[in-house]
């Protein structure tokens, strides 16, 4: 997922939109990451189904009853 996609879901769910400042690759940044979940299938049989969407709300809904902001 691109990190602009990630961005959007948190815009989304909670109603703002962010402030981008988009500049050129920084030192130490990385272009691209990859995670492969096959190992924890074949370990435990887990395989993460919850959207990203929907990931983001019901952490956003956690933190904000957590921490009451």
């Amino acid at each position: 997922m691109p990190l602009l996609d990630f961005i959007g879901a948190i815009e989304n769910a909670l109603s703002q939109k962010a402030e981008k400042r988009l500049l050129p690759l920084q030192d130490g940044d990385v272009p691209a990451t990859y995670a492969n979940t096959d190992l924890l299938k074949d370990w435990v049989g887990f395989v993460p189904a919850t959207p990203i969407q929907e990931g983001v709300n019901r952490f956003i809904t956690w933190y904000r009853d957590y921490y009451k902001v």
